[in-house]
């Protein structure tokens, strides 16, 4: 627990200390974000705010990662399998701020450009899954229950992964809100890993949260700087790799719920459209519908952050619940 503490601590100093001087380099290069016309008139003030910020993050979670997976002997194949995930992911979101950036507008990679990035990076730890537990990478576990997937689970693996860059990724649309709701999740996933006696697992995963504390100062309402891509889609991506080699994908649906139901309020929204011609939301992702029903910024962010500290503990609640067989 003392290593897990270390990590969080460690990630939140670097994550400060490399703020500044990372946005005063993107201030310099004018380096900003650029604001779609469909978005909520208010977020027209947000053009030009620095963006890619992303890069101090994962530079503060992997440096803390290494420190304390060092000091506690604990540097292990899946460690290095889960950063590496995150540090390819990490490429691929630079890849599409930058495209943004030097294009002078909102329009990355393309959507299905992106998404072959995503499942192709995602190969990585469920290959690695499949070699490390060998006949036992097959199972689905919730808590004494055990499902086989057979080889359908690779594919689930990746869906999992793959998906959880993209929840995490259409979440991050306001300020404060990613890293708000993401604090939690990580956390949660820090003790599931610690009570499975995943220790490098749990020191990755507080080294996020950790990071995310130390982000949220400067993103904060009003934001000095944004994660971008090159932060939402690698701290996604990693939360479900982390899920998928801890073996407790489960409850990933739980401590992750804030950005299932972003994903599924886009999914509905999508749908009712396409197949009615009208909108169940007033703009998807919800965070949207709800600044268009004349909530504040802070107020959506502040609720969000809560319900995800709430779904947080009842997934932790919940493991500890199968794992002594009540359930």
């Amino acid at each position: 627990m003392i290593m897990i503490t270390v990590a969080f601590l460690i990630g939140f100093i670097l994550c400060s200390l490399f703020g500044v001087p990372y946005i005063d380099f993107l201030k310099k290069k004018t380096i900003g974000q650029y604001v779609k016309d469909v978005a909520p008139q208010n977020h027209a003030k947000k053009e030009g705010t620095p963006t890619t910020g992303g890069v101090f993050i994962i530079a503060a979670v992997i440096m803390a990662a290494v420190i304390v997976l060092s000091l506690a002997q604990e540097m292990s194949t899946t460690a290095l399998i889960a950063l590496l995930t995150l540090f390819f992911y990490t490429l691929a979101g630079l890849q599409d701020d930058y495209i943004k950036i030097k294009g002078h507008g909102n329009d990355g990679l393309t959507p299905r450009g992106k998404l072959l990035r995503q499942m192709a990076i995602a190969l990585l730890p469920t290959i690695a899954l499949v070699l490390a537990y060998g006949d036992n990478a097959w199972i689905f576990k919730i808590g004494k229950y055990a499902f086989n997937l057979g080889w359908f689970y690779p594919f689930f693996a990746v869906f999992v992964i793959t998906g959880s860059s993209n929840a995490y990724n259409l979440t991050d649309g306001l300020d404060g809100l990613a890293a708000g709701t993401g604090i939690p999740a990580f956390i949660a996933a820090a003790v599931i890993a610690l009570l499975l006696g995943e220790t490098d697992l749990a020191i990755i995963s507080a080294s996020v949260a950790g990071a995310l504390v130390g982000f949220w100062e400067y993103n904060k309402p009003k934001a000095q700087v944004f994660m971008g891509d090159t932060g939402s889609l690698a701290i996604g991506g990693l939360l479900g790799t982390l899920a998928i080699l801890g073996k407790f994908e489960f409850f990933l649906i739980f401590f992750g719920a804030v950005f299932v139901i972003e994903t599924l309020s886009v999914i509905i929204q999508v749908t009712s459209f396409k197949t009615t011609g009208k909108r169940v939301f007033k703009m998807a992702p919800i965070h949207h519908h709800f600044e268009l029903c004349g909530w504040s910024e802070k107020k959506i962010v502040l609720v969000f952050s809560i319900v995800s500290l709430l779904f947080s503990v009842f997934a932790v609640v919940l493991f500890e619940l199968f794992a002594k067989g009540i359930l």
